[in-house]
């Protein structure tokens, strides 16, 4: 895997996105809560106070759960929410060390479908469906990771030409597409509930 993203804005940051599955997977497990860019550039944030070039899935999930809380915490700190993601993201490692000997890329590396690996980002700990679907969406579009049927499984957001989610953005112009239909999303979520009100 080596290819240019740019969902955190940040060329080294992006560059590391680009290599390391497990930056990649990292960073979306961060997009939660804050800012796209911000959640992205935490797995370099991370490399570099871990001082590595990558992030290690071994090294992560054996660390004191203070020490690493207290790493994701220092400022600034690569989430609104340092403590509680700190333990998401070890929790993550653990489970990749667990299940696939801490290789993330064997997640994706002998699926045989779309909906196989769909299952397989479900059942990773802090990610829903809605996650699982956006970084499918995201090896499908941007990492050339395309099992048969991967687009169905990702659902909206696999279809071509859309700007629902990082996995649509190549660069400036497309993340403000993503912005606007995000910002779209949102009001008319709160427009229905202000009229399920009345």
């Amino acid at each position: 895997m080596d290819v240019t993203l740019h969902l955190a804005q940040d060329p080294a940051a992006d560059a590391l996105l680009g290599r390391s599955p497990l930056a990649a997977l990292t960073g979306m497990l961060l997009d939660q809560q804050i800012p796209m860019e911000w959640a992205f550039k935490g797995p370099r944030t991370i490399a570099d106070r871990l001082g590595t070039e990558d992030l290690d899935a071994h090294e992560i999930a054996a660390m004191d759960p203070e020490a690493f809380a207290a790493l994701l915490s220092d400022k600034p700190a690569v989430h609104r929410y340092p403590g509680s993601m700190a333990k998401r993201v070890q929790q993550l490692c653990q489970y990749l060390v667990e299940h696939y000997d801490g290789d993330a890329e064997a997640i994706w590396r002998d699926a045989g479908s779309g909906p196989e690996l769909l299952r397989r980002l479900e059942e990773l700990p802090g990610f829903g469906k809605q996650k699982a679907q956006i970084f499918l969406a995201l090896l499908g579009k941007r990492l050339g990771v395309a099992p048969k049927g991967w687009r169905e499984a990702a659902g909206a957001y696999g279809e071509p030409g859309s700007f629902r989610s990082v996995a649509d953005i190549t660069g400036p112009e497309s993340l403000a597409k993503v912005r606007a239909h995000k910002q779209e999303t949102k009001a008319a979520a709160k427009a229905a509930k202000a009229a399920g009100k009345k």
